[in-house]
């Protein structure tokens, strides 16, 4: 797929007031700070899209980029940023939760994982809960040029043992580097085969 345009469209903090769901969306979360601005700039081909920081939390909303007028990229805010407070982390737990249960062209939740640490419990609790409730999900593995290939594999392949302990099979998994702009294709493509496999249901109907 070639990005041709990636405009923002708005910010919520209710999915009820994100816009018309009349195009698919491909929504973006993960633990603070794994790197998930870059990745979306990185697949948008755009220095400056979403907003790059330091400081873990700097998403605080529900954001919605049109790409090729087509469909929808979804940053949404990361979890488990303890320094947050505790109101404001279930402000953010409410509205999160709110649009990934109910949000009715949501084609698929990419979930953020650091490739350089085993499988945190925050983040297996998160997958566990998407998993349970049916959202269906792919797992992204970022910064993977922290990592030898040796040590990338290893890590990828612990989280794949502990999933299937209770899953009976394996959501896709990606793995990526937004230095090295790995996995872009990969992403890309496999949104452009949901979305064609959308609109050939719709013609069948």
């Amino acid at each position: 797929m070639d990005v041709k345009s990636a405009v923002f469209v708005t910010s919520s903090t209710d999915y009820k007031k994100c816009p018309q769901p009349d195009k698919p969306e491909y929504a973006f979360i993960g633990r603070s700070n794994v790197g998930k601005s870059s990745l979306i700039n990185m697949l948008t081909n755009r220095l400056k899209l979403a907003k790059v920081s330091s400081q873990p939390g700097k998403t605080q909303t529900i954001n919605h980029f049109l790409i090729n007028n087509q469909w929808y990229l979804v940053d949404l805010p990361g979890y488990g940023y303890a320094k947050t407070g505790k109101k404001m982390r279930e402000t953010w737990a409410s509205f999160i939760n709110g649009y990934i249960l109910n949000r009715e062209n949501l084609y698929c939740l990419f979930i953020l994982i650091d490739s350089r640490h085993e499988p945190l419990a925050i983040d297996m609790e998160f997958i566990t809960w998407a998993g349970t409730n049916q959202v269906p999900l792919a797992l992204v593995f970022t910064k993977s040029d922290k990592l030898s290939a040796r040590q990338l594999e290893e890590k990828i392949t612990i989280y794949q043992e502990r999933l299937l302990e209770v899953w009976e099979e394996l959501p896709p998994i990606f793995v990526t580097s937004s230095e090295k702009v790995q996995g872009r294709d990969e992403i890309l493509e496999f949104i452009a085969e949901a979305n064609r496999a959308e609109y050939n249901s719709l013609l069948k109907t």
